[in-house]
């Protein structure tokens, strides 16, 4: 579900292209599993959209990505695959200043280190605090909820974070449902991994001479539920889904 905040920052920077959509969602949460499972789970999704003759991979998660970006990189070479992490932690560490930069992200994120490893390569002498969210991506698939209820549950989270650090680097894509609530109780920059990551494609597209010139169009595919991402995923994409084809992995 997270997935679709990614998709709605592509389709606005690369209006002209037609993108495939594979949500996961008889396997969900991707968060809370392994590394070996979750590269199991994302090679499987990511060969249905490979089969489907894409020419670029986007991993739109943060777990998938953290754990499966070379896996893939290198099972389908030479097409270009794109991860999530890289991005934003590139983007995070550009603005941030002496106090340093939060990560909310799922349990699997965090642990596995991925943003912290990415936040030390683009700045070594960068401070670096990381917290799990479980509850986080259950309340966000819940859709609109009692204002009161979503800000107690998102402060619960952010104890101890309130006003510093200046930046706050969003680590699942969930999470930018929550983005100016977030910025309202940290008073910090938020960096949402979604917006990067969809300019950090435009501009690889654009290099390799990739980019499109097609009638921007969707095809969502599930691999359960087909009504309640329907309804779920209007809540993060911003807009209604129609049509969501059933897949089997």
């Amino acid at each position: 579900m997270g997935g679709l905040t990614v998709l709605k920052s592509l389709r606005r920077e690369l209006p002209e292209e037609r993108f495939i959509y594979l949500g996961d969602t008889a396997r969900l949460p991707y968060g809370t599993k392994s590394a070996t499972t979750v590269r199991r789970y994302a090679e499987q999704a990511a060969s249905q959209l490979v089969d489907r003759g894409v020419k670029a991979l986007v991993i739109a998660c943060n777990t998938a990505s953290a754990f499966a970006l070379q896996h893939l990189t290198e099972k389908f070479s030479p097409l270009p695959v794109y991860g999530v992490v890289q991005p934003g932690a590139e983007a995070a560490a550009r603005v941030a200043d002496n106090s340093g930069v939060l990560v909310l992200a799922t349990e699997s994120t965090i642990n596995g280190g991925a943003y912290q490893r990415a936040l030390t390569e683009a700045d070594s002498a960068l401070k670096i605090y990381a917290r799990p969210c479980p509850l986080w991506v259950t309340l966000a698939e819940q859709g609109p909820l009692d204002a009161a209820v979503t800000r107690h549950l998102l402060e619960h989270y952010l104890r101890g974070f309130t006003g510093s650090p200046s930046t706050v680097l969003l680590g699942c894509t969930h999470f930018p449902v929550f983005k100016s609530a977030i910025q309202t109780i940290t008073r910090s920059t938020i960096v949402d991994s979604a917006d990067t990551t969809a300019l950090s494609v435009k501009s690889s597209l654009a290099e390799l001479e990739l980019l499109g010139s097609d009638s921007a169009t969707v095809e969502f595919y599930a691999t359960d539920g087909v009504a309640r991402f329907r309804q779920v995923g209007a809540h993060f994409l911003g807009e209604p889904i129609d049509e969501v084809a059933l897949v089997d992995l």
